[in-house]
């Protein structure tokens, strides 16, 4: 493009969110995006064996179906099909015990025995207001709610630990089966506000699903970039931008990188103050992630294990939070946690007939180079007996490989950003509108604004909407 009104700086779910919506407002758009395909965490790739399709980072999307924007946008037309497993998501325990997370919240209460009525009686209120609910919080905090009583209620829980908020369960059951989805957000289980992604999570297998996207994580990418296309846009794929100097004169840019990016990017044109707070910013725990192409589908001690899209791998509450613990503290758990994702049991085109994937990750210090495959195996083997004599190769990225797959994990951090309780709050500062750099023109749009981690879009979305605002 000679003329641009808009560049966005990498092409992950956000920033092509933020192109959509500039284009929907007629802008002329240029993406430029430094890998060679678009979708930043958000792509398919034959990691392990050809005809084995495994998803390079994210793999399961219930914030993708839950998203305001994504479901006001025609990303079917441009070839997205969700695949609802016919189990969200389970929790595996010692003993062939399991906790079964389906769409119903009395099938899945009725999975908690005595602990059942009390794990509704958390759900149900914000599940019966689950759309208001999350327009509020996909959107940034500083802004009175919409639906203030709906929210408040929700936010009132969120803000609490999760080891707090499992207190009202009694079984083992119910408690790790909260603890799984709070594992999500990688801070120590006591933490304040630990709890947020846990019940997020938690009510989104009632409200939406966990679906994935049929053929891979990558058909989200490219039905926003044919949406991109559509409305007008170009996209450059295998260019690194390394300064904003390089870039083409353009009224509108949005940057869909870390804060530690927008340093490199803008150089010496931040003030020492705005410098120092991007400095400041802070990244958790890493991931350490092995695709596995499987001669079958993983033999999983109970059974119905077998049909959830999502497994949740480690355990008791107690060990759970231990685990997520000796992350946050720079150590390394013998039994660590797990998320694993079995997406051929729901999509058969992942694998050659008769074969399978499995995707999983846990949670080691940021910028760790231990080699954690012996351990997660392990607890594979711990809950389904005979699961390596299955592998018929494995794919590992460890923190640093994924550092080198997409800068904005900072020594392998995924999320964009420790979720502490000050980091959800000013994300990356405390500012009501926190996409506005200090330069003109110039917005943040990535997992490191509100309303942070989640193929969701609502990042590159209200990023998009405040520059608008700003133009008039």
């Amino acid at each position: 493009m000679s003329e641009v009104d808009a560049i966005v700086v990498g092409a992950g779910p956000n920033g092509l969110a933020a192109a959509v919506r500039l284009g929907q407002e007629g802008r002329r758009v240029l993406v430029i995006e430094g890998a060679d395909t678009v979708g930043g965490g958000t792509r398919t790739a034959e990691l392990t064996l050809p005809g084995f399709r495994h998803d390079t980072c994210s793999a399961v999307h219930p914030f993708g179906v839950a998203s305001p924007y994504f479901r006001s946008l025609p990303l079917e037309k441009h070839g997205l099909r969700w695949i609802e497993p016919g189990v969200a998501v389970a929790h595996p325990l010692d003993d062939g015990r399991a906790v079964i997370g389906q769409r119903s919240l009395e099938a899945t209460a009725a999975e908690l025995g005595a602990d059942g009525r009390a794990f509704s009686r958390l759900l149900a209120p914000t599940i019966e207001h689950a759309d208001a609910v999350f327009a509020d919080v996909m959107r940034p905090l500083l802004r009175v709610p919409r639906h203030p009583l709906s929210t408040g209620r929700f936010g009132l829980r969120a803000l609490r630990s999760a080891k707090g908020l499992v207190g009202r369960f009694k079984s083992d059951e119910a408690k790790a089966y909260f603890a799984g989805h709070s594992a999500h957000n990688t801070t120590p289980l006591d933490s304040p506000a630990s709890a947020a992604t846990g019940l997020a999570l938690a009510v989104a297998v009632h409200a939406y699903g966990w679906p994935i996207a049929a053929g891979g994580s990558q058909a989200i990418s490219d039905a926003l970039a044919g949406l991109v296309a559509e409305l007008g846009g170009s996209i450059e794929t295998g260019r690194w931008v390394s300064s904003l100097s390089e870039l083409p004169s353009a009224e509108i840019v949005m940057l869909d990188v870390a804060p530690r990016g927008l340093l490199q990017l803008a150089g010496d044109r931040l003030s020492d103050a705005y410098s120092s707070q991007l400095r400041s910013w802070k990244h958790g725990p890493a991931a350490f992630k092995v695709d596995w192409a499987l001669d079958g589908p993983i033999p999983w001690t109970n059974p119905r294990v077998g049909s959830a899209g999502t497994v949740h791998v480690g355990g008791t509450f107690s060990e759970i939070a231990a685990a997520e613990e000796a992350a946050w503290n720079g150590d390394h758990a013998e039994r660590p946690f797990m998320i694993v994702a079995q997406q051929s049991v729901a999509d058969p085109s992942r694998a050659p007939e008769g074969k399978h994937t499995a995707w999983g990750y846990c949670h080691v210090p940021n910028g760790s180079t231990e080699d954690m495959v012996e351990r997660m195996e392990l607890q594979m083997e711990r809950f389904a007996p005979g699961f390596r004599d299955l592998v018929l190769q494995r794919a590992v990225m460890t923190p640093a490989e994924l550092e080198t797959y997409n800068p904005n994990y900072v020594g392998g951090e995924i999320i964009g950003g420790a979720s502490t309780l000050r980091q959800i709050v000013a994300r990356p500062r405390l500012r009501p509108s926190p996409y506005r750099t200090p330069l003109a023109g110039v917005y943040l749009c990535s997992a490191s604004t509100p309303p942070g981690a989640g193929v969701h879009g609502m990042c590159g979305f209200w990023a998009a909407e405040t520059a608008l605002s700003d133009l008039g």
